[in-house]
């Protein structure tokens, strides 16, 4: 079975303030305070401005939209995640606005180790926004990414 993720992740307050900026976002309601829009074709279309897509790595971040992110985060961290596998076999990339300019990433690999485990990008990036993992589990899924695998399933079950 397969996951997939294009997401913007950020308070759940800070979400619903820039939702009002992006025509089709839908807010889905994570742990912790934290909340995310499902990066769609409506609301990558809404974001775009055609320049260059792909600066910072990312497989579905749209052009300009990192500026846009920049200018969010003054409000408070944000973050722009993807992840896709199947079979066990896939990657992540993660980064974090802070203050108004890029603060962490973009990461695409797993690092620091933490009881011999890896922490991957998406976890930095979510510690980065004040999550906390729990006993037994990493800030994935402390705040509940692990409970839909598709942005479909985010939208059509919790936003």
């Amino acid at each position: 079975m397969g996951y997939e993720l294009q997401a913007v992740i950020a308070a759940d307050e800070l979400l619903r303030a820039v939702s009002r900026e992006m025509p089709g976002a839908r807010v889905g309601t994570l742990g912790q305070g934290l909340s995310l829009i499902p990066m769609t074709d409506e609301v990558f279309d809404a974001v775009t401005h055609g320049s260059n897509a792909g600066e910072l790595g990312f497989w579905r971040l749209p052009g300009g939209f990192d500026t846009l992110l920049a200018q969010w985060s003054t409000a408070g961290p944000i973050a722009y995640v993807e992840a896709e596998y199947f079979g066990g076999v896939g990657e992540q990339r993660a980064a974090v606005w802070a203050d108004g300019s890029l603060s962490l990433g973009p990461l695409d690999e797993p690092s620091e180790k933490r009881f011999s485990r890896p922490v991957s990008p998406i976890s930095q990036a979510l510690r980065r926004l004040g999550a906390r993992r729990s006993l037994g589990d990493d800030e994935f899924g402390s705040v509940g990414l692990d409970r839909h695998r598709t942005n479909e399933d985010w939208i059509s079950n919790v936003c």
